[in-house]
């Protein structure tokens, strides 16, 4: 056989035995939608290159062999979507990802232009489909920013005098004992001096705050004798309840405080911002919302989308209605939305300045969310409701920027983890869990509970056999009402570990309500003040070395539900401890440098001869990004 022979059957079987190259179309912001797709950049005649939308190179792609691997590659630039780009089941196994080292950002909205200087402060641009009724929206972003709407007051809130005294009887319970009336959850009693006839009602939006959550609401009437406003959407649950009469007025002219701050004129069709220092309002690059969602994967249950990767991408600018989002903002779309979907991998994903949730999947198993960052988010940062998800090195923060029930992350379903992600500054729960056989570790938690009650840095409720192990949760400021805490059991939490966790500066690092069997081992919980555990209506805990240290005092709210405990050390600097659980020991268990963090235990601990493990976190938090 001749040389040549040799070669030619060589290459053949390398062909035959090699994975199927990728075969890939190119979109560009200076592509055109009549060209191929196949080159990354025009020709030099300019009768090929590029295309020029995400909906064509997907119809392109969708032309493809099935078979063989398909990406989108997307050059660096802005892409503003009309529409959701919609991938379905024909669309599993496809990739879209930016090219390699440039920037892509997809946008949700589209651009404000045409500003004129108003008066002393403020510019103004004209947008027709507001003034006819088509276009509204919650949000602004300039020049990359997200930008705060006009707000009274300043700060802090106004207190109503609505009351609602029914009984809350918790989830289990069925809620209220008599379910509200249309009128109750449609009138707030404002006080006189809070409140004039200058409100602007075809303008004018108020969030209602209660324990958990908030109601965003518009204005219908406003009854000026009576001192009553009527709100155009009924809210979640009635002003006043809860003992909670905290309200906020946006979007009104009055509202307009300092630089940086924006209203929606929707009877002149305008809308009105103050500029920052510096900020050219001739050349400001500002963005305005028009849809909820930028990309959605949807399936079936029958015939789920399969293998689609979204990687290193940005998705900007989303809208939200006019709706009470209820708890967690849970009736917003998410920016990234998906629905019935099958070991799909999202990865290096930014999801910045977004209306209502970043990534809100749901009915999905296998996926995967690794390495995105979610931040200026409206609602939540990542919701995940399926089986055998993993959401980890996620970095998470400043949610609920619209929506204060917001959470970080929040995972529903079973077999899933939270592993290694970062979140921090929140108004309500960094993470929550419900479901079954989830395993939430060696996360990063700081500033939570900065708004909202009853939370936590992990949450955790109507579940089984949750692992919480660990973590890191620091710095949280009880703001009253229900209260805030490190670790939280609630409703029908069964059978669940909280393992080598470590809380600092939190007065409640663990509470648990209405929960039983649960194991709680091996944590240091840290305290400049008081520290207080709670098991309300709760039974059968197992609470074993663990070492709790308060400058104040220590107090064990119904000790009686620990059924099993020894090993325990506690110590108050106040030298007050209440309801301790029987064999703890009362001592300084002698850090090695607690003003300076440096939480391992000192050469002849009475911690290490109580044979408590110390608590390594020195891999909480997020790892090095793995990009592709």
């Amino acid at each position: 056989m001749k040389n040549w022979d040799v070669a030619v059957i060589a290459c053949f079987l390398l062909a035959c035995s090699s994975p199927a190259r990728a075969a890939d179309v190119y979109v560009a912001p200076d592509g055109s939608d009549a060209w191929s797709g196949e080159l990354p950049a025009p020709n030099a005649g300019g009768t090929d290159g590029p295309l020029a939308t995400l909906r064509a190179a997907r119809d392109a792609a969708r032309r493809l062999d099935r078979e063989k691997p398909r990406r989108i590659l997307v050059r660096g630039g802005k892409y503003f979507l009309r529409e959701p780009l919609l991938l379905e089941p024909r669309d599993s196994g496809v990739t879209i990802e930016a090219v390699q080292g440039e920037e892509a950002m997809l946008c949700g909205g589209r651009k404000v232009t045409g500003w004129q200087h108003s008066d002393e402060h403020f510019w103004v641009a004209k947008l027709p489909d507001v003034a006819g009724g088509d276009w509204d929206f919650r949000l602004l972003v300039v020049n990359g920013q997200f930008r705060k709407r006009a707000r009274l007051p300043r700060s802090g809130f106004f207190i109503h005098r609505s009351e609602f005294k029914v009984p809350w009887m918790s989830t289990t319970g069925g809620g209220w004992r008599r379910k509200p009336t249309r009128e109750e959850l449609t009138t707030l009693k404002y006080r006189p001096e809070d409140l004039g006839p200058w409100l602007d009602m075809a303008n004018a939006e108020v969030t209602v705050y209660h324990m958990w959550d908030e109601s965003v609401v518009g204005v219908a009437s406003m009854d000026e004798r009576a001192h009553t406003l009527t709100f155009s959407n009924p809210a979640g649950h009635p002003p006043g309840a809860f003992g909670v009469k905290k309200y906020v007025v946006w979007n009104v002219r009055q509202g307009m405080k300092e630089p940086g701050q924006w209203y929606l004129d929707r009877s002149a069709g305008n809308v009105v911002y103050w500029p920052l220092p510096g900020e050219d309002m001739t050349t400001a690059d500002v963005m305005a919302p028009t849809v909820e969602s930028i990309i959605r994967l949807r399936g079936t249950k029958e015939e789920p989308v399969r293998d689609v990767v979204l990687r290193n991408l940005t998705l900007s600018v989303t809208s939200t209605p006019l709706i009470a989002g209820g708890f967690g903002a849970g009736k917003f779309d998410g920016a990234l939305s998906v629905n019935f979907a099958h070991n799909c991998r999202l990865r290096n994903l930014s999801l910045v300045n977004i209306g209502g949730q970043g990534i809100k999947a749901q009915n999905c198993t296998g996926l995967r969310i690794e390495d995105c960052e979610a931040r200026d988010i409206g609602a939540c940062g990542i919701i995940v409701r399926g089986s055998d998800a993993l959401v980890t090195d996620n970095h998470v923060f400043r949610v609920g920027v619209l929506y204060p029930s917001a959470i970080g992350i929040r995972l529903a379903g079973k077999g899933g983890r939270i592993t290694h992600n970062e979140v921090h500054d929140t108004p309500y729960s960094a993470i929550t869990c419900s479901g079954a056989d989830h395993r939430i570790e060696n996360n990063l938690i700081y500033r939570p509970m900065k708004e909202l009650h009853d939370g936590a840095g992990i949450y955790i409720t109507f579940c089984k056999r949750i692992i919480v192990r660990g973590n890191v949760i620091r710095d949280i400021v009880d703001t009253g009402g229900y209260g805030a805490s490190a670790y939280y059991l609630d409703e029908q939490a069964e059978g669940c570990l909280v393992e080598n966790n470590l809380s600092v500066n939190v007065v409640r690092p663990s509470h648990n309500h209405m929960a039983r069997y649960n194991t709680i081992l091996n944590n240091v919980f840290i305290s400049d003040g008081d520290a207080t555990l709670t098991f309300p209506k709760s039974s059968d805990y197992r609470f074993e070395k663990n070492v709790i240290y308060a400058k104040g005092k220590i107090a064990v709210s119904n000790p009686t539900a620990i059924t099993s405990s020894s090993g325990n050390v506690f110590f108050s600097g106040k030298g007050a401890v209440q309801g301790a659980p029987p064999g703890t020991l009362h001592t300084d268990p002698r850090f090695l440098d607690l003003e300076n963090g440096d939480y391992r235990f000192a050469p002849g601990s009475p911690a290490l001869r109580s044979e408590i493990k110390p608590v390594d976190v020195s891999a909480a938090g997020r790892r090095r990004p793995r990009r592709m």
